[in-house]
């Protein structure tokens, strides 16, 4: 395994940020395809003698995907099974979990995080502060609570990723979280993705 060891350290320091590179005209929001996800790390591996691999698992409830890494010397690592659950027994169904799973198992896999939008602007210097003689205090606003309206030609997963990547504080995602599991109460499948999905992006929110 020391090749392969070798190999993905130097792999690993080349890796691409996973860009924000599909667009939900829903919510006019960004978010990172499964694509952009192979495309910040496939280049490295394979200039460092390594194949990216996903085969699937047999499984009833859903998807079973496990990302392995494969050296031209013949070592092999596999980065574990990640399983999700299929939110309809149909071709679509399983297709959407096979790509929130492959991309949730790769980014894991590879250790990088989808980039944030921020992440490549400049920073600019701070002011010097001027003395004041007395406090501003801002007013506190507060925040309105989104309102659930579903469009219902959209898939409930699709719209949950949509709206949970145009959340930008924790009590905006918090509401829609609680919105969407007591809307998908008679759907516990989805209710493990949508958890996972808010999971996700908790953590996006926490690195901030």
């Amino acid at each position: 395994m020391k090749l392969l060891a070798t190999a993905l350290v130097k792999a690993q320091k080349e890796f691409e940020p996973a860009r924000k590179d599909a667009k939900n005209n829903h919510f006019q929001s960004k978010y990172t395809s499964l694509a952009a996800c192979v495309d910040a790390v496939i280049g490295a591996l394979n200039s460092n003698g390594i194949a990216l691999l996903q085969p699937t698992h047999e499984c009833e409830s859903g998807v079973l995907v496990e990302t392995m890494f494969l050296h031209e010397s013949g070592e092999c690592l596999s980065a574990g099974k990640l399983h999700f659950p299929a939110s309809k027994q149909d071709p679509q169904g399983y297709m959407s979990a096979l790509t929130y799973a492959r991309r949730g198992s790769l980014l894991s896999a590879c250790g990088i995080a989808p980039e944030d939008d921020d992440g490549n602007a400049a920073v600019k210097a701070m002011p010097s502060a001027k003395p004041v003689d007395k406090p501003i205090v801002k007013p506190k606003v507060e925040e309105k609570k989104p309102e659930l309206a579903i469009d219902e030609g959209m898939p409930i997963l699709e719209f949950t990723e949509a709206v949970f990547a145009s959340s930008e504080t924790m009590s905006e995602l918090k509401q829609w979280f609680s919105q969407l599991y007591t809307h998908t109460k008679k759907l516990p499948e989805d209710q493990v993705i949508i958890t996972n999905l808010y999971n996700a992006r908790k953590a996006e929110l926490e690195n901030k």
